[in-house]
């Protein structure tokens, strides 16, 4: 990864900025040029400290997981003790991306060699073709295809009793929704349990712009105008901002008090990371301040700088990740 973020494009034709186009149907071309893609390397003889490979989770969707394991985990076995196991959610704004982009690759081989953890990084069906809540039916989907699915990386060395949920952007949007789904139906992924919650630099909005999107609306790397896009694409058609897949202050009735109270029985933890340079933090310490009110065991994490996804970019401060990551997972085994 560099240090030297480049942004995409410009910022004042949001289209343009993703390279993406939206056809009369109402589906959208992407550049497949537009980022780099990397092959899974599942075999022990290439030198690399963390094995990939792909595995098909439902061929009538195109569903498909990525998954890590660190190599180490082969020629020293950790036993009696297997690797907590990490279900990662990519971003993209839920337009866009796959588990095989070389930056969330390395992304979460790094995760996964210096926590050490085994990640399964997991595909969902993208919007507008298919509007939410369909990426989160497929993180659903994901959860129990984990808890059936016959694999001897995971057989061997993944701890179901020790799984946390972790997403990026959109993908810590879909982690928390997910959270929220997977509490009602705990007792039908067993023997997956879930211990915590990791939403990284999550994506969520509203019809009232607060501080930080004012503040930043036309930031270099996520300026407004492309966030708001992405809402445009996902959501449902008809809703606005304030719809609860966007924004989780609004809808909170008498099922959500149920769900929240679960998750205090299932003594759950919640990890939420940002920075003041990313024009969603006042959305991201918002959460955390409802959690907390709610009673939940939430930790916030904020730093200083920065831009919304610059651990992508930036080798020094995904390195800094680590050690928070690790450190949450210890404290919530």
């Amino acid at each position: 990864m560099s240090s030297e973020a480049v942004p995409l494009g410009s910022i004042s034709d949001p289209y343009e900025y993703l390279q993406i186009s939206l056809n009369p149907d109402g589906t959208l071309s992407r550049s497949l040029d537009a980022l780099p893609r990397t092959s899974a390397t599942p075999h022990s003889n290439i030198s690399t400290s963390v094995l990939s490979k792909d595995v098909s989770i439902n061929p009538a969707k195109n569903a498909w997981a990525r998954i890590f394991l660190p190599k180490k985990a082969l020629v020293d076995p950790i036993s009696p003790n297997k690797l907590s196991l990490l279900v990662y959610f990519r971003g993209g704004g839920f337009i866009l991306g796959s588990p095989d982009l070389a930056l969330g690759h390395e992304f979460c081989s790094n995760i996964a060699s210096e926590l050490p953890v085994m990640v399964i990084s997991a595909s969902y069906r993208l919007a507008p073709e298919h509007r939410l809540p369909a990426a989160y039916d497929d993180a659903m989907e994901a959860l129990y295809w984990i808890k059936t699915i016959q694999d001897d990386w995971l057989r061997d060395y993944a701890d179901y009793s020790n799984c946390f949920l972790m997403g990026t952007s959109s993908g810590g949007n879909i982690t928390y929704n997910v959270g929220l789904r997977a509490a009602q139906e705990i007792n039908n992924l067993l023997p997956l349990k879930i211990k915590g919650l990791i939403l990284h630099q999550p994506f969520f909005g509203g019809v009232q712009k607060i501080e930080s999107e004012l503040r930043l609306e036309n930031d270099t790397f996520f300026p407004r105008c492309v966030s708001d896009l992405m809402w445009e694409l996902s959501l449902p058609i008809g809703v606005d901002h304030d719809h609860k897949y966007c924004n989780p202050m609004v809808g909170d009735d008498d099922q959500g008090f149920t769900i929240w109270e679960k998750i205090k029985q299932l003594g759950w933890r919640v990890l939420v990371t940002g920075c003041d340079g990313d024009e969603l933090i006042d959305r991201q310490v918002e959460l955390v301040k409802m959690m907390e009110e709610k009673e939940i065991q939430v930790v916030g994490r904020f730093g200083v700088g920065g831009f919304h996804g610059f651990e992508f970019v930036d080798s020094s401060k995904a390195k800094a990740l680590h050690p928070v990551l690790k450190n949450f997972m210890l404290s919530s085994q």
